[in-house]
């Protein structure tokens, strides 16, 4: 495993961490299957795991407090988020910051997700979800630096919504924000313009969502891919975004290189940016949390092979089903 300095914090942290959101709103998740695979990242080197309340209200907060304490020994670096008060995601641009993070909510659920991790102190919070134009409000800075006086929080961070990487920028320029996390993966290009350049600047921790593209990029799905009514692909793959997804992925496979997949070359793609310092596939099976931490070796993309995947940016807007 290859580590990257994250940003101000200057915590080491593995360029492949652990999304957990397949703990919840996605089926096929085994809990004895979960806790082996992140047994197993942790042996082979990961050490950074992203959660959050929303997750299984808690649910998966809990798995990684137990986790943690699995591993005495080992330095791991939890992130999870406070959920919107309206429980409302994506944020709209229209919500003010008093109907989704009041300052008395940050405080409830920062003492609600250090009950459910087990810790004292909580090395990243993230709001998670944003809107840019609550970067003037008072309130939300005072909870935060109050909280961090008070060691309950080391870190804070933003999830930033879907296909809006610029819907943080002045956030992240008060000074308070030490990551953010943002969708950046073969299709989804747009951080590099604005965000990562930002980020360098004020040396931010950046982490790196939906590597996949909710599994697209993993060259599995086809037109005719279904999910269970309970499953949360089944919103976000309706016809209109499968047929275009399948299309883009289809257009990547003459060029992966022979002996690599589809899901590695999207991992490589990711980690050939310096600009971010870990992503966090979901891994729920431990042939995935093998295949993805194997991909932490040090070595690159081809030159050529780098420039031939930025032809296949794909600028999306937000739309009714792109939660």
């Amino acid at each position: 495993m290859e580590y990257r300095r994250f940003g101000r914090s200057g915590w080491q942290v593995s360029e492949i961490g652990y999304g957990m959101w397949g703990l919840a709103g996605w089926t096929g998740s085994d809990l004895e299957e979960v806790e082996n695979s992140l047994n197993k990242a942790v042996e082979l080197g990961c050490n950074f795991f992203d959660t959050a309340w929303g997750y299984g209200e808690g649910l998966s907060e809990r798995i990684l407090g137990d986790l943690i304490r699995r591993y005495p020994d080992k330095r791991i670096y939890a992130a999870t988020k406070i959920p919107p008060k309206n429980r409302t995601w994506p944020s709209q641009s229209e919500f003010s910051l008093d109907e989704v993070f009041p300052a008395d909510y940050i405080r409830e659920y920062t003492e609600i997700s250090l009950r459910n991790l087990g810790t004292d102190s909580i090395g990243l919070l993230q709001f998670h979800v944003w809107e840019d134009h609550w970067a003037d409000r008072d309130e939300w800075k005072e909870m935060v630096q109050k909280l961090t006086q008070e060691g309950k929080v080391q870190r804070w961070g933003i999830s930033v919504n879907r296909w809006e990487p610029d819907n943080s920028l002045n956030t992240i320029k008060t000074g308070l924000i030490d990551a953010v996390q943002v969708i950046y993966n073969i299709f989804d290009q747009a951080p590099e313009d604005n965000l990562f350049p930002l980020c360098r600047q004020m040396d931010i921790g950046v982490i790196a969502r939906v590597p996949f593209d909710e599994g697209t990029l993993t060259g599995t799905l086809t037109k005719e891919t279904t999910f269970p009514a309970d499953d949360w692909r089944s919103t976000y793959f309706v016809p209109e975004n499968l047929n275009s997804s399948v299309d883009h992925a289809e257009a990547l496979k003459p060029i992966i290189p022979e002996g690599m997949t589809m899901p590695e070359m999207a991992l490589r793609f990711i980690l050939n940016n310096p600009d971010v310092h870990t992503t966090i596939p979901g891994m729920r099976k431990l042939n995935h949390v093998e295949a993805n931490i194997a991909t932490s070796d040090g070595k690159r993309l081809s030159d050529a092979l780098a420039n031939e995947l930025k032809n296949h940016r794909w600028d999306r807007t937000p739309t009714e089903w792109s939660q």
